[in-house]
């Protein structure tokens, strides 16, 4: 064997597996077979077979068969041709000898009964002859009077098992006997009877039946309803199947159901969608735009699905800029890459593009035009607070002062009145709000019911005479006893809220008058000492005087004693002095 195909065996003092894992035994030799590193175990257990497969038959080329004869210098190959394996089988007897075996001699018939008279069962009971068992019964038995067994009694038979000649109540009475140990041993019970679980409390009592009956028509209606087929009741409610001609003719003789009745349409040479008259050209312009008084140019009808359109835009506009913007101001310069101070259609569309919003050129024109309030062909600041994002969830991104330029780098953006309070207390600023020119009636006419307290600053009605009956009466007093016709409501009615809701206080017939009316001392005391509060003398006269310093006229109440113990509570409770405090 070369060097180079020469293989080297690992060295039995490391092993095949050094460095694999810790060997707990170094001084013991590994068992087994070592071979090279990387061979499986299966290999190890079951060498690989290099014999190549010998095959079971060998065609000589001129087609004759040619007999193996085994391995190579086999000792036996001289006897091979002539050679034999197995065990000759004898012939047995063929299907038709059994079938029909041949005819036996007499003296073959003697010799075979000879040969079955040895055995045992031919003499205990030969073939034609009864089984002789006498021999082991007792000695002294009379074999022709002594019988075996129990007399057997004769019953009434099996039809008067089934059908008895009883009663009913007695046929029960005889079937309850015994039942209570039937039940307890087999467990059975009758179609009906509950589960006798047991219970010892008073109140049950097993003969008491719970539930609802279930509901039975003594007609058979519900069995005739079981023994019809499933299709047969859908045939049942499905459409009956009529003749075409019967059908026709009916249409033709008989009003129908939505339908005028013309007896002679058959005989009209016009087709079945022919309408007579003269249609009638819409208007251009609804109802909506009447009562608006919308310019023609900007009438709404018919534009239902362009509007809906360009408000989904829009939508998707004003959600992208409030994820992706903290202000106002960041958000339009993002669309006003250039710092125009204006976002032109160029601009629009490619933010449209950025945000995965590709609009058709007539969808854009269109954004700009809805969005384009004064008109210039561009969105400036203010336009794109109102129409492309929501201004008042967002910061303006402004110094919080009205009358601030928005864009030094624009001539025309300094505008005054760009900038206006949120409201009268606050402090922060926010761009004004814009209103769409189709909701503007044309001339600015105002109806009487926008000028009269409308909207804020308009005509006060406070020195306006006033007309008809008051639903509260505040200008008069309530009558000390009421009288049963008395129907006027002085203010001391509940609202729709406290009878919706009425309070618990209410249900006891305690009224909201009766907590705000002034009381004693003596009262008051008598009163929450009867409810349940337990103060003592001196925390009680503290309780009231702190009340009583809380009116001017120096009255106390149910409620104002109720408001200054709310008070200490819960100045105990934040400084940790009440049960109740974390």
């Amino acid at each position: 064997m070369s060097s180079e195909t020469q293989v080297r065996l690992p060295s039995l003092n490391g092993g095949i597996y050094t460095g694999k894992f810790k060997d707990w035994s170094p001084t013991v030799r590994p068992a087994g077979k070592l071979t090279v590193s990387g061979d499986t175990a299966e290999l190890c257990m079951k060498p690989k077979n290099d014999r190549p497969p010998s095959a079971d038959i060998i065609i000589n080329p001129d087609g004759q068969m040619r007999v193996f004869y085994g391995r190579a210098q086999d000792p036996h190959l001289q006897w091979a041709a002539e050679m034999t394996h197995g065990i000759n089988t004898t012939s047995s007897n063929t299907a038709g000898e059994l079938a029909n075996p041949p005819p036996k001699t007499l003296f073959n018939q003697r010799k075979l009964d000879r040969k079955e008279n040895i055995y045992a069962s031919h003499i205990r009971a030969p073939l034609g002859i009864s089984h002789e068992q006498s021999h082991g019964l007792p000695k002294g038995l009379n074999r022709d009077q002594f019988t075996f067994g129990i007399p057997t009694e004769l019953d009434i038979g099996a039809g008067g098992l089934i059908n008895p000649n009883k009663t009913y109540a007695e046929v029960e009475a005889e079937s309850a006997v015994g039942m209570e140990l039937y039940r307890e041993t087999h467990k059975n019970f009758d179609v009906g009877e509950k589960l006798h679980r047991g219970y010892t409390s008073p109140s049950f009592y097993p003969e008491k039946k719970f539930g609802i009956p279930t509901p039975h028509n003594n007609e058979g209606i519900k069995v005739k309803k079981t023994l019809k087929w499933m299709h047969e009741t859908e045939q049942e409610k499905a459409t009956k199947l009529v003749s075409k001609r019967v059908d026709d003719f009916r249409e033709r003789s008989q009003p129908q159901l939505g339908a005028v009745h013309d007896p002679i349409k058959d005989t009209l040479k016009v087709g079945p969608d022919h309408t007579y008259g003269i249609l009638a050209k819409p208007d251009e312009y609804g109802a909506g735009d009447l009562m608006h008084g919308r310019a023609p140019a900007d009438y709404l009808r018919g534009k239902d699905r362009q509007r809906g359109v360009l408000a989904a835009i829009r939508q998707h506009l004003k959600k992208a800029n409030f994820h992706n913007f903290t202000d106002l101001v960041h958000a339009f310069r993002y669309y006003d890459k250039d710092g125009k101070g204006v976002i032109d259609i160029n601009d629009l569309r490619e933010v449209c593009i950025q945000y995965h919003l590709p609009l058709e050129p007539e969808l854009l024109e269109q954004l700009l035009d809805s969005c384009d309030s004064n008109r210039d062909g561009a969105i400036d600041y203010v336009e794109f607070s109102n129409f492309l994002n929501w201004k008042d969830k967002m910061k303006s991104g402004l110094p919080d002062k009205p009358g601030t330029p928005l864009n030094s780098s624009r001539s025309k953006s300094a505008v005054s009145d760009d900038l206006v309070r949120k409201s009268v207390h606050s402090a922060e600023s926010t761009p004004r709000r814009l209103k769409l020119q189709i909701d503007r009636a044309i001339g600015d006419h105002r109806t009487s019911a926008n000028m009269i307290n409308a909207v804020v600053g308009g005509v006060s009605t406070r020195d306006y005479r006033t007309y008809g009956v008051p639903t509260i009466r505040t200008d008069i007093h309530a009558p000390r006893i009421r009288r049963v016709d008395d129907n006027k409501n002085y203010g001391d009615e509940s609202d729709a809220y406290g009878l919706v809701n009425p309070s618990i206080f209410s249900r006891r017939h305690v009224y909201e008058k009766d907590f705000l009316l002034p009381r004693s001392k003596e009262q008051l005391k008598a009163i929450f000492h009867n409810i349940g509060v337990q103060m003592t003398g001196e925390m009680f006269d503290q309780v009231y005087n702190m009340a009583a310093k809380q009116n001017p006229k120096g009255h106390v109440s149910v409620e104002s004693i109720r408001g200054v113990i709310d008070d200490i509570q819960a100045h105990q409770v934040m400084t940790g002095q009440h049960p109740m405090a974390v």
